[in-house]
């Protein structure tokens, strides 16, 4: 049995209907490609503008909502042992989570009325048809990228994320798409 990360998908949202086992699920083809371990943990949730804005302001001091937002939480795997000095918890103390302590990649969070408000910017670029679930597609990969470390404010750290942007996007969306 191949084991895989874990992510929870929350719809914290009342305003569309989404389909929360699909976003999982290309969640997970995404956190496969980019190799990352399989005691890694990923939370996603859709949430309303009103609480993007608040997450906006306070953590990117930007007013107002805004559609993706990426919270990461560990660039490296967690240590075991007690804090914060690493050391063991006693001599006889075993775990389970000794050889695999559980990974928290951290948050990606979409607000579903923004990608609404702007599917049709993106709408004819780069296999974006202009839909709700392109842009949600499209939203989740970008913010988990940006868990991975990836940026796009120098032109060629966004060539290099569109480009594995597009990359998962055909081989775990659009293809899937076409063949569903």
């Amino acid at each position: 049995m191949k084991l895989l990360p874990e992510v929870f998908v929350s719809d914290e949202q009342g305003i569309y209907e989404l389909d929360v086992i699909r976003w999982q699920k290309l969640a997970l083809s995404v956190l496969e490609a980019e190799r990352v371990v399989p005691h890694a943990e990923l939370a996603v949730m859709f949430v309303e503008e009103s609480v993007i804005s608040e997450l906006n302001g306070r953590f990117m001091g930007k007013a107002g909502p805004t559609d993706v937002l990426s919270f990461p939480i560990a660039e490296d795997e967690a240590d075991s042992g007690r804090m914060p000095d690493n050391g063991s918890s006693g001599p006889d103390f075993t775990s389970p989570l000794v050889d695999h302590p559980k990974v928290l990649l951290g948050d990606v969070v979409i607000c579903v009325s923004v990608a609404d408000r702007n599917r049709l910017e993106h709408a004819g670029d780069r296999g974006h048809r202009g839909t709700l679930d392109d842009e949600i597609a499209l939203l989740l990969v970008h913010g988990i990228l940006h868990l991975r470390g990836m940026d796009h404010e120098e032109d060629v750290e966004a060539e290099m994320m569109e480009s594995k942007e597009d990359n998962y996007l055909k081989a775990y969306y659009f293809d899937r798409e076409l063949h569903s």
